[in-house]
């Protein structure tokens, strides 16, 4: 009876815990979820479709706007399960991701679109770096993830880039509104820039050509649809595939930048208050389990009713991520970084316009 007994009230309190956690954890979850269903309802609107605000960059401004009013009265009740959002369920938002791509997506490229994809996302970043620590001296994960946002799939990427960095709310709210701002812009540009191109022929004038340009170098999925929509269909297939191969770059980017913390010193604070070596490896595990899904993916074995669920629930995760980041984000920090993120990515986006092109015209040459 005794050991009956003994072995009875562990598993009692282990459940009580649980029960308890769970029910810590039940407002945050529930008020990024109701943020994340009104984002995606909004995100369908025609108008903003047309403008490629995807349900995710709507979910941030809803969390701002409540983060800044009411959720201040709220934060003691839901800042457990608001944190268990922008943190676990980002991570595992990013892995359901990898049913978006294929490797059979790189084929279609071809060796030409993965050399372009490579070397704007290298010079993009680098770029980032440089600029934004050497010259506007930002805080270092301020540069990296408006460089990583800029350099590879917008919001997606600085949400992704974030774990690794250990990056504020506020870096990371700075960092998505300079993606929504040039992407946006990058949507009325782009087919101005193809019907110059007609003109000036300084890259190949068929629209598939130039939807590899747009693929390679404007910032969000979202974005590269809307803009490949206005040239035409054959453009915006390319550009989609394109920036697919692009985003599938996004694992290796955050392996290689977990690998040099030391030379980028993007978490010695965080090393050396936990007591850590500074440069310590950490690898960030939801990359390879997003190549897993990548290459599952790539098999063909998952029935489409089962990837449209997977994606269906992606969707929600990243959206709810985005609303938790957007409630713990003060206005004031943003308001505090001033106007050099906005200079940073201005430079970058006018280096994606300009030196894409022209990595998109030596490539097409060196290897027709």
């Amino acid at each position: 009876m005794s050991i009956s007994r003994s072995s009875t009230v562990p598993s009692a309190f282990v459940g009580w815990i649980r029960v308890r956690r769970i029910n810590e954890l039940m407002p945050g979850l529930a008020l990024s979820g109701l943020l994340a269903v009104g984002a995606i309802k909004l995100g369908n609107f025609a108008w903003l479709q047309s403008h490629g605000m995807s349900a995710l960059t709507v979910a941030i401004v809803l969390g701002v706007v409540v983060g800044n009013t009411v959720f201040v009265r709220m934060a003691g009740q839901c800042g457990s399960g608001v944190g268990f959002t922008k943190q676990t369920l980002l991570r595992l938002g990013i892995i359901l991701y990898g049913f978006r791509l294929t490797f059979q997506d790189v084929a279609q490229v071809g060796l030409a679109g993965v050399v372009v994809d490579a070397l704007v996302l290298a010079s993009t970043f680098t770029l980032a770096l440089v600029v934004g620590i050497r010259i506007f001296r930002l805080e270092r994960n301020t540069a990296l993830l408006i460089g990583a946002g800029s350099a590879i799939c917008g919001a997606a990427a600085v949400m992704a880039t974030e774990p690794v960095v250990r990056g504020r709310a506020e870096q990371v709210t700075v960092a998505v509104s300079t993606v929504v701002v040039f992407g946006t812009l990058a949507i009325v540009l782009y087919p101005l820039l193809y019907r110059l191109n007609l003109q000036w022929q300084f890259l190949p004038t068929s629209p598939s050509a130039f939807g590899m340009y747009a693929g390679s170098t404007i910032h969000e999925v979202a974005q590269v649809v809307a803009a490949g929509r206005a040239i035409n269909q054959e453009a915006a297939n390319t550009a989609v595939i394109a920036k697919m191969v692009r985003v599938m770059m996004l694992a290796p980017f955050l392996v290689l930048l977990s690998a040099a913390p030391r030379l980028l010193g993007c978490d010695a604070g965080a090393s050396a208050a936990k007591g850590k070596p500074v440069g310590k490896l950490t690898l960030p595990w939801f990359a390879f389990a997003f190549i897993a899904v990548v290459a599952f993916n790539s098999l063909g074995l998952l029935p489409k009713a089962a990837s449209t669920v997977a994606l269906d629930i992606d969707t929600v995760l990243l959206t709810m991520a985005m609303a938790a980041l957007g409630l713990t984000t003060h206005v004031s920090a943003i308001r505090s970084a001033g106007l050099k993120p906005l200079l940073l990515a201005s430079l970058l986006f006018a280096w994606l316009i300009c030196g894409g092109a022209l990595i998109n015209r030596i490539v097409a040459a060196a290897l027709a």
